[in-house]
C-alpha cells in the first residue's frame, strides 16, 4: 500500500492473542514500510458477537486491565520513539500526517456525509442516511432527501459536545479558540467538571488549554461524561 499512495495509516486492536514483542515488532515494521498514521484501540466486547459469547463461557480470556494498560503505553512510547506523536487517545502520526477528516469530528466542525448509511454534520443539523442501498439510490432519482434521522443541536449540547471532542485530543480545549466560538470561557463554563479531575490528576489546566493528563487519557470517558 506505501508503494502505490502517499497517505497510508495501518490499525491495531489491542485483545486477545497478542504479546508485547511481537506488537512492537509489527509497528516498527509498518513504519519502516512508510506508514505514516497508526490508530490504535483498546478491544470493545459487543454483545451478541461471537467474541463476546467465547469470553462468556470461558473459552476465551481477556487480559486483565493494568496488562492492557501497560500494553497501551509500551506502543505508545514505541511509536514515539519511531517519529508517530500521539495526537489523540487512539491516534498517532508523523507531523503533518494526521488524519484532517477525523479532526474535523473532534473539532465537531461540519462534515458532508454521501452515500447509504453515512453520517453528517451541516447547519447545526446532525443526519444519517437510509442504509438501504436500492432505497438510497431510489430517493436520489426521485429528488428527495435519502436522510432517516435528522437532529437538530440546541446551541448548548452543541457547546458541550465540543468540549468533549475536544477532550480526546492531546492538545486538548484550546481555551481561546474555544472563547471566541462560544463567548464563554471553558474553565469557568465546566468548573464543576474540572476541578475534582484535575485533583485527581487527570486533567491539566493552564493559560491556554485544559487537557487530559497520560493517565487522563486512560480513563478519558470518566472525564469527559462529567462535561456532557
Amino acid at each position: 500500500a506505501c508503494a502505490g499512495f502517499p497517505r497510508v495509516s495501518a490499525d491495531w486492536i489491542l485483545g486477545p492473542g497478542l504479546d508485547a514483542v511481537t506488537l512492537l515488532e509489527e509497528l516498527t515494521e509498518a513504519v519502516d514500510l512508510g506508514v505514516e498514521h497508526v490508530s490504535l484501540y483498546i478491544l470493545e466486547l459487543h454483545p451478541g458477537t461471537d467474541l463476546a459469547r467465547r469470553v462468556a463461557a470461558g473459552e476465551l480470556q481477556l487480559a486483565p486491565d493494568a496488562e492492557t494498560e501497560a500494553l497501551y503505553l509500551g506502543c505508545v512510547e514505541h511509536l514515539a520513539r519511531l517519529g508517530l506523536a500521539q495526537y489523540e487517545i487512539s491516534n498517532f502520526a508523523r507531523p503533518g500526517a494526521e488524519c484532517r477528516h477525523n479532526l474535523r469530528y473532534w473539532h465537531n466542525e461540519p462534515y458532508l456525509g454521501l452515500g447509504p448509511a453515512a453520517a453528517g454534520f451541516l447547519n447545526e443539523v446532525r443526519y444519517k442516511n437510509v442504509a438501504d442501498t436500492a432505497a438510497y439510490v431510489a430517493a436520489i432519482r426521485a429528488g428527495r432527501s435519502p436522510r432517516a434521522e435528522e437532529e437538530r443541536l440546541p446551541p448548548e449540547r452543541r457547546v458541550r459536545e465540543t468540549a468533549m471532542l475536544e477532550l480526546r485530543l492531546t492538545s486538548g480545549i484550546d481555551r481561546r479558540r474555544f472563547a471566541a466560538r462560544y463567548k464563554e470561557d471553558p474553565v469557568a463554563l465546566f468548573a464543576a467538571a474540572i476541578e475534582p479531575h484535575r485533583a485527581d490528576g487527570l486533567l491539566v489546566v493552564n493559560e491556554t488549554s485544559i487537557r487530559l493528563t497520560r493517565r487522563g487519557l486512560l480513563l478519558a470517558d470518566t472525564v469527559i461524561a462529567d462535561f456532557l
